[in-house]
């Protein structure tokens, strides 16, 4: 069974990396892609550069075996939307092997919005990781029939379940971190020391007159 995990990732934080890891450990996925996202089609576009935030996420998943950095949006062009990157990677693993796609409780909430969201359905599961702050939509009418309580249901079946995972939650946000480094505190022990190491070399979320980070 695989799992995808996308986001802006504007920085990559423990709050993507724990939960993350405890799926993959819950599911027995034999591995977990993390897809930066190229160009989001959101009216707010990442602060970070794609590049940056493609070797934030590298730099972030070394030395987890599970983890799998994958390139693909930035190979292709126009905004970047989930059910053609769902489509690609439908088109390398075929038809046959259970696909999951992490999202946040919060992503969740706004699902119907998404382009093309019964499609995604159609092509992978939905494990949902809960948010602090964000209380849980299941009761949704439009997501009762897929709703699973048994993790088993994921790889017996390709697509068309959410479940909700329960996993160490963390009240750490990109934007929680991008306020505090603007600020001039420090954010070490929210992130990877190797991705503030990054973002300190790269002067990444500070004014360009600001003379240090915290």
């Amino acid at each position: 069974m695989l799992g995808i995990m996308g986001g802006t990732f504007d920085p990559i934080h423990f709050g993507h990396l724990r939960p993350a890891l405890e799926i993959v450990e819950q599911l027995g996925l034999r591995e977990l892609r993390f897809i930066p996202s190229a160009k989001p089609p959101h009216r707010w576009q990442p602060e970070a550069s794609a590049s940056d935030r493609l070797k934030m996420t590298e730099l972030a998943i070394a030395g987890i075996e599970q983890f799998i950095l994958d390139e693909r949006e930035y190979q292709r062009d126009g905004a970047s939307y989930t059910v053609d990157t769902l489509k690609s990677v439908r088109n390398e693993i075929g038809n046959q092997e259970p696909l999951c796609m992490i999202i946040g409780l919060d992503a969740f909430q706004s699902f119907t919005q998404w382009r093309d969201w019964q499609t995604i359905l159609n092509l992978c599961h939905l494990v949902v990781a809960p948010r602090p702050g964000y209380q849980a939509a299941s009761g949704d009418a439009w997501a009762k029939p897929y709703l699973s309580s048994n993790a088993g249901d994921l790889s017996r079946k390709t697509s068309g379940k959410i479940f909700f995972a329960t996993v160490t939650q963390f009240d750490i946000s990109a934007t929680m971190i991008r306020k505090q480094l603007l600020n001039g505190y420090s954010a070490s022990y929210l992130l990877p020391q190797s991705v503030y190491n990054y973002i300190k070399q790269q002067r990444l979320y500070i004014h360009k007159n600001q003379t240090k980070y915290g």
